[in-house]
């Protein structure tokens, strides 16, 4: 294609045959169409609550949850929960949302503005209605935790295989009585000083803790530790909440499914698994309620 100039040359412009094509900028032009896909295909969202600045050292917990109706102002989510109890997050909070599409992602802030009841044929759930952002920003790939609006600071979790589950359950109750009585103290156990007692487990590898889902947890696991979930299906994890929790949480979880990311490292999809001991599912809920309720009684407090 050719054009005349104003003094009546005729304009050639180069050939942008093989030259990288802008997609990326065109989908963070483009957020809304691919919120309204997200939407239509009953997607989700992840969310985290939005730390104040003197909350640096504080751990984000993020949770996954799907988008049940959208329109030109608010955005309408599943309330937080995990193994069928649901985390209530007040009206008035900030939240830092963040959106995926393909190996790509996006951070936004939005603002919790009510609560709803969700009405279906198996019963009915409570809902969140959230603003509707202005923009996004779109997270680099080597930084996917970290944009212009938002740092999002990922738990550490420590993994090993777990060959004996039934050794797990008096780890378990030991790490309840341990929680409680810091929690009953006021005071949180210094990482210097931890006494890891861990039942019948291969070798240890790390992982950030991703999201919070309805029956699990999310994993990134690093590209060098890849082949040790490849191995195995069942893992004792010990989470790092501190100081929102006291003392890191002990469980057992089952390996659900796994992709690999952009940056080579894994996500990995862990099912929690309380069939040895049951007892500790409700000690493990009520120390996620603990954390979500502590985040925003913080941000009052500031």
């Amino acid at each position: 294609m050719s054009f005349d100039t104003p003094d009546g040359t005729v304009y050639i412009p180069p050939s942008t045959k093989g030259l990288p094509v802008p997609a990326n900028r065109s989908r963070t032009d483009r957020w809304r169409q691919s919120l309204q896909k997200i939407y239509e295909r009953g997607g989700g969202l992840e969310f985290a609550i939005d730390r104040n600045e003197e909350q640096e050292g504080i751990k984000d917990l993020v949770w996954r949850v799907r988008v049940l109706d959208l329109n030109d102002d608010e955005i309408v989510i599943e309330q937080p929960g995990a193994m069928g109890q649901t985390f209530m997050i007040q009206e008035g909070v900030t939240l830092v949302g963040i959106m995926s599409v393909g190996q790509n992602k996006w951070m936004f802030k939005t603002k919790v503005v009510g609560k709803g009841v969700n009405q279906t044929r198996a019963g009915s759930f409570p809902t969140l209605r959230i603003t509707m952002p202005d923009k996004v920003v779109r997270c680099m790939r080597r930084q996917a935790d970290r944009t212009s609006i938002a740092h999002i600071n990922l738990p550490l979790v420590e993994c090993w295989k777990l060959i004996d589950p039934i050794s797990a359950v008096p780890i378990e109750v030991a790490n309840r009585i341990q929680v409680e009585e810091l929690v009953s103290k006021g005071i949180t156990a210094p990482a210097i000083d931890d006494q890891i007692a861990l039942p019948v487990v291969g070798p240890k590898f790390e992982a950030r803790l991703a999201n919070l889902g309805g029956g699990g947890v999310g994993l990134v696991i690093p590209k060098e530790s890849r082949t040790e979930v490849d191995s195995s299906k069942v893992f004792w994890l010990r989470m790092d909440l501190r100081p929102t929790i006291p003392a890191p949480i002990v469980l057992t979880a089952k390996l659900a499914h796994t992709h690999i990311d952009s940056t080579q490292n894994t996500y990995a999809g862990m099912a929690f698994d309380f069939g040895m001991n049951n007892q500790h599912k409700d000690f493990v809920i009520k120390q996620i309620a603990r954390y979500i309720n502590g985040m925003q009684e913080n941000k009052k407090a500031a």
